[in-house]
């Protein structure tokens, strides 16, 4: 199951519960070191619901952050993603619209 938050209008994949190859088409090629993965959202609290509601893992609770509001879920391999809403004027703000 490949769970898509409403804010992602379709556009977005959220990898939470996607294949392996799914997530390789989403993330591409990394180069060496830890790949930061995140899922930005323009509404945090609804998708946050959303996410639980269909059995995404969070493995920590959301806080507040100089950045913006954040959580972390775990996929199905075990990888970290941050479901993240930016604050007005981040310079990921914009990119998540």
């Amino acid at each position: 199951m490949v769970v898509s938050p409403p804010s992602s209008n379709g556009t977005t994949i959220l990898l939470a519960k996607a294949t392996k190859k799914v997530q390789e088409s989403f993330i591409g090629n990394q180069a060496g070191g830890r790949v930061f993965l995140f899922l930005g959202t323009d509404n945090f609290d609804r998708d946050y619901s959303e996410m639980v509601n269909k059995g995404v893992e969070f493995v920590r609770p959301p806080k507040v952050q100089e950045y913006g509001k954040v959580a972390v879920f775990k996929d199905l391999y075990g990888n970290l993603w941050d479901l993240i809403e930016f604050v007005p004027g981040h310079p990921m703000f914009t990119r998540v619209k």
